[in-house]
């Protein structure tokens, strides 16, 4: 029979262990926006999706989404897509691995895209508990998509998080708007703050529809003024977005 010493020994052997051992790294997403010079999108699209996609793979990334924005401009010269990894760790060794990759270097030279205009915007997140699981639905190939990034004031992003995990999402599916999935940004300050998600609208005019009905139901009235968030930090980003023909999500 072990003795009550005995089994505090062996608890604090055991405590010993495990801080020797690895901390466990969660999954990560990364939400990548690219901007081209003028007129070189469509070689950037095929570059992805005759070359890249398949090099992410081999080296660990995950591809979840890629779309262009609706915006006259932004449609032009804008790709923003969603991969994911294993680990912030592994996402730094897949990046290295990729970029040093001699196959990527040549895909990468012939393509003619170039330099980006502007250096890629990156954000490391990951999913909140509420965020869904998401599936492809059949005869969805015109809907629109919509990322959107809300800022919370000081202190507000728990209160935020409750008001969509108890109201926010089930509304969002009462107005004909499907939830994608929900990020927090890892790194601070942003982390604090700051949640990402996206959307998808059956078109443009459903989800002009779907906001107006949505921001006038009553039960969302109550919930947002019981929520205890008040206003956001700043005015909520919103970009609509089209799939390209070689999205995993569309």
């Amino acid at each position: 029979m072990p003795t009550a010493r005995s089994l505090a020994t062996a608890a604090a052997a055991v405590a010993f262990l495990l801080t020797l051992a690895p901390a466990v790294q969660a999954e990560v997403y990364e939400l990548r926006i690219y901007k081209t010079n003028e007129g070189k999108l469509d070689a950037l699209n095929a570059r992805f999706r005759d070359h890249t996609m398949r090099l992410f793979k081999k080296h660990g990334i995950e591809s979840m989404g890629y779309w262009v924005p609706t915006d006259r401009d932004d449609s032009q010269n804008t790709l923003i897509y969603v991969i994911k990894h294993e680990s912030r760790d592994a996402a730094k060794e897949s990046w290295k691995n990729f970029l040093a990759d001699p196959e990527w270097k040549k895909a990468a030279a012939e393509s003619g895209v170039g330099r980006l205009a502007e250096r890629p915007e990156s954000t490391y997140m990951e999913l909140t508990d509420y965020s869904p699981e998401y599936r492809n639905a059949e005869g969805d190939e015109n809907d629109v998509f919509e990322l959107r990034i809300y800022e919370a004031a000081e202190g507000k992003l728990d209160k935020l998080d409750a008001r969509f995990r108890d109201h926010t999402i089930g509304l969002f599916a009462k107005h004909g708007i499907k939830s994608v999935a929900y990020w927090h940004p890892t790194d601070s300050p942003d982390s604090e703050n700051t949640l990402i998600y996206i959307v998808e609208h059956e078109s443009d005019e459903a989800a002009q529809l779907s906001w107006k009905s949505f921001a006038a139901d009553p039960e969302w009235k109550k919930a947002a003024a019981a929520s205890g968030v008040g206003r956001l930090a700043k005015r909520p980003t919103s970009i609509y977005m089209t799939p390209t023909d070689y999205s995993p999500i569309k």
